[in-house]
């Protein structure tokens, strides 16, 4: 059982917090066993001061809950300050170079993990059961076999993983939450993790061959983070079929920068990988489009696609709960009012085809539109079986107008 306790932030150092706390978590968690995991939560610690701890968050390796054995369960605690203030684009290394126009170019945003911006990010998002966990184990294991200094000529391994799928289905949010975690489990081990994400829309230039110079410039300043071996440095390149674009599908038309950056990144990637210490995490929505050289580098190719009813009815409740919690909806009880009434279950089974981040817009959509205005003049909460109506609606309407979308894209 992984036992990740956040930290307030203090001046005392970590080491010295988690040999005063751990005995302290240690006990709470014996002496409850039914508590809540993959949710984090705020313990009731005796003999240490409480306000240290922020939370706690329980989570085990394969994602599930089988029963407890209380004899031979074992905790693995990961104590973590997250970063209030990120390390942005536009501040540090990443600081934008000067383009042949004189203008600025942000080569990348920049956050230095854990980060109080993702805090709640991986418990959020929901895919089939098993994946998320599936990836950070393997990211684990890359890093620990990369730490090791493996032979890569006799085990192939280039931690690069690519998630690719139809837009929309949490793949850029999935790679942002997995390097979160990945520094909060690897901080025995790295003093700091790096979150990298390529702005690829900036390595691009009309200037002849100049392309190839923006690329090779930004991965000598990733070269001097990854330098530092105390430094875990992941790094994302969204989108990433628009630098790795097929060059065998590239005609005489095709500007000749565009093979240019193909070529220099596989190079750079090569280069990088040769450093224990850096993982490469890239989504694409037009996978087919990738350049095979970059596929073949790619370890793992995970496809993300659109939620299946459990992963939908999932999403749902996640949402309702928190509107709940916010004293927008009225605190009910979700699974009671679907046995009695099957709307959560309707509206579920007829939300199978849109994507998360569809599904996420609904809740505002269908307050927004179906729900009535003298609600902020009493008490302000919706009845749950209201609000599902409502969410019914908004679906519907939204059904209608990608409908219309599609006929005025065929025309």
């Amino acid at each position: 059982m992984h036992v990740e306790v956040r930290l307030h932030s203090t001046d005392q150092p970590i080491p010295a917090l988690r040999s005063v706390l751990t005995p302290a978590v240690n006990a709470f968690l014996v002496s409850n066993w039914n508590l809540p995991e993959n949710v984090a939560f705020k313990p009731n610690l005796k003999e240490v001061d409480p306000s240290l701890v922020a939370s706690v968050l329980l989570e085990r390796d394969c994602g599930g809950r089988p029963e407890i054995d209380e004899e031979t369960m074992s905790f693995c605690f990961h104590f973590y300050k997250p970063h209030a203030v990120a390390a942005s684009a536009g501040s540090g290394l990443f600081d934008g170079s000067v383009d042949a126009d004189g203008g600025a170019v942000v080569d990348a945003n920049h956050v230095l993990l854990p980060s109080q911006q993702f805090l709640g990010l991986w418990e959020s998002l929901v895919f089939e059961k098993g994946l998320k966990e599936r990836l950070l184990k393997f990211a684990l294991s890359a890093l620990t076999f990369s730490k090791h200094r493996v032979d890569t000529n006799v085990i192939a391994c280039n931690r690069l993983i690519l998630l690719h799928g139809p837009p929309g289905t949490g793949k850029t949010s999935l790679c942002k939450a997995l390097a979160q975690k990945l520094a909060i489990r690897t901080h025995e081990a790295y003093a700091y993790t790096h979150l990298v994400e390529i702005n690829s829309h900036s390595l691009f230039s009309k200037w002849f061959s100049e392309s190839g110079k923006l690329v090779a410039k930004l991965f000598a300043k990733i070269g001097e983070l990854v330098a530092d071996s105390n430094n875990l440095v992941c790094l994302l390149i969204d989108e990433v079929e628009s630098l790795a674009y097929a060059r065998s599908s590239m005609n005489s038309n095709e500007p000749r920068d565009a093979m240019r950056v193909v070529n220099a990144l596989l190079t750079h990637l090569d280069e990088i990988k040769t450093r224990p210490n850096v993982l490469i995490l890239a989504t694409s929505n037009l996978a087919q489009s990738i350049d095979l050289a970059f596929l073949d580098r790619a370890d793992i190719r995970q496809y993300i696609g659109y939620p299946a009813v459990p992963a939908i009815r999932s999403i749902y409740k996640s949402m309702l709960v928190e509107l709940m919690s916010a004293g927008i909806v009225e605190c009910e009880a979700v699974e009671v009012e679907d046995i009695e009434e099957g709307l959560l279950t309707n509206l579920s089974e007829r939300s199978v085809g849109l994507s998360g981040r569809t599904l996420r817009k609904l809740p505002l959509l269908a307050h927004a539109q179906y729900t009535a205005s003298e609600l902020f003049e009493q008490h302000g909460k919706i009845f749950l079986s209201d609000f599902l109506d409502a969410l019914l609606l908004a679906l519907e309407q939204n059904m209608r107008e990608h409908h219309l979308l599609k006929i005025e894209s065929s025309e």
